[in-house]
């Protein structure tokens, strides 16, 4: 089964569970909003896809951020400050099986599950 971390009420992460459904690919959802994300799932999703593309510079959550924050933001600060804003987290990462998805794309998706 693939868990695919993100949050309930997101669009992107709606479109990459309904892609899975689709394809009749099991899967479950893991709202880390409800549920919460422990450090090492950061760690291997920072040593995956790089602080930096771990950030949703798109979010609200971005926005409200103090500016002293974004502009001190680094790989030495980062995970610890979205641990405390998981909605800073982009959405949706999928990484298990061999598989490495960060976002929704639908050729990736199509790639990585073979559809």
């Amino acid at each position: 089964m693939i868990i695919v971390y993100g949050i309930k009420n997101c669009d992107t992460v709606k479109k990459a569970l309904k892609w899975l459904a689709d394809h009749h690919i099991e899967h479950k959802l893991h709202d880390y909003r409800v549920e919460g994300l422990d450090s090492d799932f950061l760690e291997q999703a920072e040593a995956q896809f790089g602080w930096e593309n771990l950030v949703n510079k798109r979010s609200t959550t971005w926005r409200n951020l103090a500016d002293e924050v974004k502009k001190t933001l680094s790989k030495t600060t980062a995970l610890s400050v979205l641990a405390q804003n998981p909605t800073l987290i982009k959405r949706p990462i999928i990484m298990q099986e061999g598989k490495a998805l960060i976002g929704f794309n639908e050729k990736e998706y199509q790639a990585a599950f073979g559809q």
